[in-house]
């Protein structure tokens, strides 16, 4: 009388190597997509974010993580705080972790040009 079914007994130790590999292909390649489509980029983006703070002087334009818009009007040195005026005289002291971006001024003549419609013609 046989206690132990065949498919039991195969999968104890007689399946092949490459049986394994094939179960574990598609999350493999899941985790691929996920780190080239989310992970990735995310990082970058922190890096980029981490730089352009780093190279942030007084009279940048910036956006809180709280969504505080503000121009940075002192750079404390030896800490990580910013005083930043948020309105005419008001100025408050925030980290530089919590400085989500730096707004970039557009310049007069790099703003999108206006589109000139031609008159219509007269027949």
């Amino acid at each position: 009388m046989h206690l132990i079914s065949s498919a039991y007994a195969q999968s104890l130790g007689g399946g092949s190597t490459m049986a394994s590999l094939t179960q574990f292909a598609p999350l493999v390649l899941i985790f691929g997509v996920f780190y080239f489509i989310l992970i990735r980029p995310q990082q970058q983006k922190q890096k980029a974010l981490k730089a352009s703070v780093a190279a942030m002087k007084r009279g940048d334009r910036v956006i809180t993580a709280g969504g505080i818009l503000g121009t940075v009007q002192k750079l404390r040195e030896g800490t990580n705080e910013v005083e930043v005026e948020i309105a005419p005289n008001v100025r408050v002291i925030v980290l530089k972790e919590t400085i989500s971006s730096i707004v970039k001024p557009v310049a007069a003549n790099d703003s999108k040009p206006v589109a000139v419609v031609p008159p219509s013609k007269v027949s």
